[in-house]
């Protein structure tokens, strides 16, 4: 899917962060957060769009700075400024009667969690696909060499090579991470909140939802298993349980 009928929303720093809001007439806004270093044109969010479209639901979807077609650069980003930049826009496009089911991929749902304080009140369910809280720190940091380390700290930047893709990973970033930390937070919410994993996840390991899991003690929770499913969890196959998953929170409202 193109960037047909997306907009831009400027921020308080003065980003213009690249977004589509598909208005309906419904009181269900779902929001879809993308991964590190994705964009917004994916599978999923493609697929999430087209069943909100079906359904009549209003969506949300956006690139955070340095991402996709959003202006800044990567370098300068982190965790508290994307999730900043998602609180801003969010909050441009509810209403008092809004109801917000969010959705997040990999580093998203980190993002989408720390958001649960701020729309405590509006959050009616959470699907996180490969969710990476904490990502940062324990698959990154804690994982890096003595000489990676040392080329952080001292040049503050590490181009980490990982699959077809090289990040450019700053100590800035890694500092910020430590800030945003989650998994020792209760989550009180009493909504349902569904976690896929795929069990060939080579980027993220399944105990990772597993954490999100067990902070949500008060929540109608479930855990999905995806048999050789991958990170992105992007199949056919795959987005449809997503979607599946979506139409049940959807109907216990």
């Amino acid at each position: 899917m193109s960037y047909k009928r997306s907009k831009y929303f400027t921020t308080l720093n003065k980003e213009k962060i690249k977004y589509l809001f598909m208005k309906k007439n419904s009181q269900i806004m779902v929001v879809f957060f993308h991964g590190f270093m994705s964009d917004m044109v994916g599978k999923k969010p493609t697929a999430i769009q087209k069943f909100c479209r079906k359904k009549k639901l209003n969506f949300l979807k956006f690139e955070y700075s340095g991402h996709g077609k959003s202006t800044g650069s990567f370098e300068k980003g982190n965790i508290t400024k994307w999730t900043a930049q998602a609180k801003q826009l969010i909050k441009s496009k509810i209403n008092k009667n809004s109801n917000l089911i969010f959705i997040g991929s990999s580093m998203g749902s980190w993002i989408a969690l720390n958001l649960f304080s701020t729309f405590k009140k509006k959050i009616k369910g959470f699907i996180g696909i490969g969710s990476a809280p904490e990502f940062l720190e324990n698959l990154m940091w804690k994982k890096f060499s003595k000489k990676i380390k040392d080329t952080i700290m001292k040049k503050k930047i590490y181009q980490l090579e990982h699959g077809k893709y090289i990040y450019p990973i700053t100590k800035q970033l890694i500092f910020d991470g430590r800030k945003n930390k989650i998994l020792s937070n209760k989550i009180n919410l009493k909504i349902p909140i569904v976690l896929f994993h795929g069990t060939k996840d080579e980027s993220v390991p399944f105990i990772y939802s597993k954490k999100i899991f067990n902070i949500c003690k008060n929540s109608k929770r479930k855990l999905i298993k995806i048999k050789n499913g991958d990170h992105s969890l992007s199949s056919k196959v795959h987005i449809k349980k997503i979607c599946r998953e979506l139409n049940y929170i959807i109907k216990e409202l």
